[in-house]
């Protein structure tokens, strides 16, 4: 079995590898290792591999995570890419970077309620299902530029950009990324503040590869550097 440090060294590799294919800067690429169900054991690993974003799914297991003593003053970057209940959003609001799980109105409604009465400032993702699953989470893409005034006006929070989860086919996949980079080019047209606008959280382990094609600033991946879980 692989070293994770090996694991990260030869996922790096790809992701320059894939922006040079597609007449991209290798660091305008972001990686976060999905370390969900791994132990702060293999984060610190990874941290001291050279590894500082990492993306968590699930609440519960995010905050025994963060405060478990091994990763204690680790310089550490929270995203929290899991679907995120209402009723969870208090929990995680000033330990993350980035939420990138928000799929709904009624979710970003909430966040900016907490942010305001934690008077913090949060920066977030909407969520958007691009493959058209039911078993997806995600707001339709036709539901996207109706509802950014909205999203907009909410105090104490930032749309910073989107995240979908293609679909197993990587065909259709590099449609549906395109679809997103497609729907970002259209929001930063009618947005007041369209310099804000400027991430796309998609690829994971088996399709990062079309996703830097179809412009991709962040991709999360996990099995290819933490194994199987």
């Amino acid at each position: 079995m692989e070293s994770i440090a090996t694991n990260l060294q030869a996922i790096r590799s790809e992701i320059e590898a894939a922006c040079l294919k597609a007449g991209r800067e290798p660091g305008s690429v972001r990686l976060v290792a999905v370390s969900k169900t791994k132990p702060a054991s293999l984060v610190r690993e990874a941290f001291e591999a050279g590894q500082i974003e990492f993306g968590e799914s699930y609440v519960q297991e995010f905050l025994q995570k963060q405060g478990d003593p091994v990763l204690e003053g680790l310089p550490l970057q929270w995203h929290f890419i899991g679907h995120l209940q209402s009723n969870k959003v208090r929990s995680i609001v000033g330990k993350v970077a980035l939420i990138h799980g928000i799929d709904k109105l009624s979710t970003a409604e909430e966040l900016s309620r907490i942010a305001v009465r934690e008077n913090l400032q949060v920066e977030y993702l909407l969520e958007v299902n691009t493959s058209g699953e039911a078993s997806k989470y995600g707001m339709d893409p036709r539901d996207v530029l109706p509802s950014f005034e909205t999203l907009h006006a909410l105090p104490n929070i930032t749309l910073r950009g989107f995240m979908t989860i293609a679909s197993p086919d990587p065909a259709s996949a590099l449609e549906e990324f395109r679809t997103l980079r497609l729907l970002l080019g259209e929001l930063k047209n009618i947005s007041p503040e369209p310099e804000k606008l400027t991430e796309l959280s998609m690829g994971m382990s088996g399709d990062f590869e079309e996703a830097i094609a179809e412009g991709a600033t962040m991709i999360r991946v996990g099995t290819a550097i933490f194994g199987w879980r």
